[in-house]
């Protein structure tokens, strides 16, 4: 079975992005602007909400509340990897 870095680091960004540092060292932007079409994650357009996003224990995800996660393979296999301050920088 194949496994993914978990996340060490995360923090949301405007636009509803998350900025992510993984435990292997790669950092990555994730867009959630699709899953807000989603009836699961429609209550994150409340920016309150969205903006509680923290790493779930052990990495395996982020979380906003009881009901509202998302799994590290999300953020991994779909996340922009960042590979510069640069661009980094230019994404924010």
């Amino acid at each position: 079975m194949e496994t993914y870095p978990t996340i060490k680091y995360i923090e949301p960004l405007s636009d509803y992005r998350l900025f992510v540092i993984f435990d292997n060292g790669v950092i990555k932007v994730y867009s959630m602007k699709e899953k807000l079409e989603s009836p699961a994650f429609r209550p994150l357009h409340d920016i309150t909400l969205f903006n509680k996003a923290h790493a779930a224990s052990g990495g395996y995800g982020v979380v906003w509340n009881d009901r509202i996660d998302l799994s590290e393979y999300e953020l991994w296999k779909n996340g922009v990897e960042i590979s510069s301050v640069e661009k980094l920088v230019s994404r924010v």
